[in-house]
Order: C-alpha cells, then sequence, then structure tokens
C-alpha cells in the first residue's frame, strides 16, 4: 500500500538555518484586530481539546489548544458578529462578541442528549457502503475552487517532559480543487523556531515535511495516502455508535487495514448521515513491526542507535462553509524510542505537529506563481531565535493558544536572550 512521504524524521548532529519572510497573505494595510481569549469546557469543567470556534458570516477560525484555551483575533470592523464554538458529540453555542468582552470568559459545552440510534436518518446497514459513498461524492461536497488559506503551524519535540525544539509559524496553503489531482502547495508567511540542544544535552531530533505533515491527512484531497492503490478492498470497516456535531447526525465508521505484514491503518471516520461528508477521522498507524516502523519514518541517524517509533496517531476535522467543506485542522502524533549502543536507558521522544486554517478566500488571480517563499515538501522547519523575545511576534495573525509547557519554554527562552 501506499504511505504518506512526508512522516519521516531526519536525526542529525547539526542545525539547519531559515530565514524568516514576513509577507502577508492578503496584500495591503494590516487590519486593527482585537483579541479575544478563553477556554472551552464541559459540564464537568474539564477542558476540550481542538474545539472549533468560527466566526459566522465569514472564513475565520481558531481551535482551542490541548488545555482548551483559545485566542482569537477578530478585525475591528466586524464588532456586530457572532461566533459558534462547536465540539464533536456536544451541542453547539453560538455568542455575540460582548460575551468574549469578560475578564475570563469560559464556554461550557454540553454533550448532545439525543438517543441517537434511533434517529431514522441512519438508513444504511453496510458501513463499507457509506465510506464508498464518502469518496464518490467528495468532488460534490468540497471545495471546487482553487484556494487561497492563511493557517497556523505549530511544531513540538519533547524529550520526556522537557521541550526540545519548537517551532511556529503563519502559512498561505495554495489548495487544489478536491477532484483535482495536483498537489497543494504551501508558502511561508512568517515563523519562528529554536533549539536548545546545548544545555538540554540532547540529540538534534528534527522532523522533515513541517506543515505538509498536517496538510497530507487530508484524506478527502488524497485518498490515496490512506488507501493505497487498492482502495477499500484492503480494510474491514464497521458501525460504532453514531454521533452528532451542531445539528448534523454522524455516522461512526471503524476501519482497520487486513493486510498486517508493512505498519498498518486502524481508526474511525465520522460520515455526515444525509450528504456522507467526511466531518473528522481519528486514526492509527500500527507500529508493531519495529523494523518496518523504522524504515518508514527514520531516514538518517547517528550511528551506534536503534531509533523507532512506539506509537503514532493522527487526527483530521473538516469545516464547512456555503455548503462546501474543505480543510480545517490535522495533527500528528507521534512518540519514538531512541536506543543508544552501550547506554542502559532509552530515550523517549513526542513530536507533535499540527496546522489550523484561520482564514480563506477564493483564488480568482489563476495560477499561482511560486517564489522564494514556497517550501519544499521535504523541508526541515529552522531557527530564528530572535522571535521569540517579541510577544507582539505574531500581530494580526490568528494562532493556537500555546500550552502552558509551551509558554515556559518560550520563558526560558526569553531569560536565556537577557543573560546572553
Amino acid at each position: 500500500m501506499s504511505k504518506n512521504p512526508h512522516y519521516t524524521l531526519l536525526l542529525a548532529l547539526n542545525l539547519l538555518l531559515l530565514l524568516i519572510l514576513p509577507t502577508s497573505i492578503f496584500a495591503g494595510i494590516p487590519e486593527e484586530v482585537t483579541e479575544y481569549k478563553g477556554k472551552v469546557v464541559n459540564t464537568s469543567g474539564s477542558p476540550l481539546a481542538s474545539a472549533y470556534l468560527t466566526v459566522n458570516e465569514t472564513n475565520i477560525s481558531t481551535v482551542t489548544n490541548n488545555e482548551g484555551v483559545f485566542s482569537l483575533k477578530i478585525p475591528d470592523n466586524l464588532q456586530n458578529v457572532t461566533v459558534t464554538v462547536s465540539y464533536l458529540g456536544y451541542q453547539s453555542r453560538t455568542l455575540s462578541l460582548d460575551f468574549f468582552k469578560a475578564e475570563e470568559v469560559v464556554i461550557e459545552l454540553q454533550e448532545s442528549p439525543e438517543e441517537l440510534s434511533e434517529v431514522q436518518i441512519f438508513t444504511y446497514t453496510d458501513p463499507r457502503s457509506v465510506v464508498s459513498n464518502m469518496l464518490k461524492y467528495r468532488g460534490k461536497n468540497y471545495f471546487e475552487d482553487p484556494t487561497t488559506m492563511t493557517a497556523f503551524y505549530r511544531e513540538t519535540i519533547k524529550r520526556g517532559r522537557k521541550n526540545v525544539s519548537l517551532s511556529e509559524a503563519v502559512v498561505t496553503i495554495h489548495k487544489e480543487p478536491y477532484n483535482s489531482a495536483p498537489d497543494d502547495d504551501i508558502a511561508l508567511v512568517k515563523a519562528r523556531k529554536t533549539a536548545d540542544y546545548d544545555r538540554l544535552d540532547t540529540l538534534a531530533l528534527k522532523l522533515r515535511g513541517g506543515p505538509y505533515n498536517p496538510l497530507s491527512l487530508d484524506i478527502m484531497k488524497n485518498p490515496e495516502y490512506m488507501f493505497g492503490d487498492e482502495g477499500l478492498s484492503n480494510f474491514k470497516f464497521s458501525f460504532d455508535s453514531p454521533t452528532r456535531i451542531n445539528d448534523r447526525y454522524l455516522y461512526v465508521v471503524n476501519f482497520e487495514e487486513l493486510d498486517k505484514s508493512l505498519p498498518w491503518y486502524y481508526g474511525k471516520l465520522f460520515v455526515d448521515a444525509e450528504n456522507f461528508v467526511l466531518v473528522k477521522a481519528s486514526f492509527n498507524l500500527n507500529v508493531d513491526n519495529r523494523s518496518a516502523a523504522s524504515d518508514l519514518f527514520v531516514k538518517k541517524k547517528p550511528g551506534g542507535t536503534k531509533v523507532y517509533p512506539v506509537d503514532v496517531h493522527y487526527d483530521v476535522q473538516y469545516r464547512e462553509r456555503n455548503g462546501r467543506w474543505y480543510f480545517g485542522y490535522g495533527i500528528t502524533k507521534l512518540e519514538f524510542v531512541v536506543n543508544w549502543k552501550r547506554r542502559l536507558f532509552n530515550s523517549r521522544y513526542k513530536v507533535d505537529s499540527e496546522l489550523a486554517v484561520t482564514n480563506w478566500k477564493i483564488n480568482t488571480d489563476g495560477k499561482v506563481k511560486k517564489d522564494k517563499t514556497f517550501l519544499n515538501e521535504r523541508v526541515v522547519m529552522a531557527d530564528d531565535i530572535s522571535g521569540f523575545a517579541d510577544p507582539q511576534f505574531w500581530g494580526e495573525n490568528n494562532i493556537i493558544e500555546p500550552d502552558k509547557s509551551i509558554e515556559n519554554a518560550i520563558e526560558k527562552i526569553r531569560k536565556n536572550l537577557q543573560e546572553d
């Protein structure tokens, strides 16, 4: 089967550098914006990670971080808008902008109460047919025009609980129509990255592909990455309990790859019961075959080491606007073990790579001409330490609010800069 070529790791003992190219996705004078912060939780107070906040009647959106915290920047000329907060399996809430002006904003979402198994719209008894229709109607259900998207990318590499590398970037995604063959392109708008390998006495583990990793989770644009040349025939499907998001009822289809000679996929597809839109996918790659998994992910390593993944998880979510759907958010979570020769204990690294679309517009300018801001699909995101000293670094751009562990890492970097 075909495995995604972007999920590879580069282990090296040297650092690469990348210049910041501060441009604007939408050329013109920067807009005046107001930033609103808060937290999304369930009724028991637990945070809801990756909850969506959408500014209605616009293309502006963001997602919460692992602690349920969000930051949403809204242009000052949109002060009469409302914001919808949604999360799979919960009742959405639509709130006025005044709600977000409080000092401590906490948005509580309630679980959907319906007994969904009794809803008449669930008429299919064969899960394979649901998935087949999902793929069949992708040209009808998803964007049919070239689209220019603004997105925020974050990449973290941890050894144990310590952040050893942190990359963040605002990028432009040049998204091709969903029923077309050309690959999507990514251009850099603004970026910062740092790694403190000397102080943390660790290996310089690097992720190849950068923002192309979560973008290539877009199953509806690149179904061959998941299903390969053999299509659905190499998968077993079954129904799980249905669910809902907003007012949409969703089939939940479990899938599992049949050929287990190589690393194999398994997970869940959340498919709209009315029009067969894939709303979300959550899946893993089984990497019990260490040798094959190492060959798939690790492209370079120091001598005297054995490196292999022990956990590989992916999530992708889609958003809707005017009846058409598009890639909204993707995240890859990888955990690796590094065994050193003649060392008693191994090292464990966690590599997270996430990409959230925060704004978009239909491309009416024709074919995009590539320039030096465009990223190669094999890019290794590089270092710019100075950006972390500036709390206003992102300006008007919407970003994913950093977790506390990332905030602590940034604060440490700032202190190191002051000491130097």
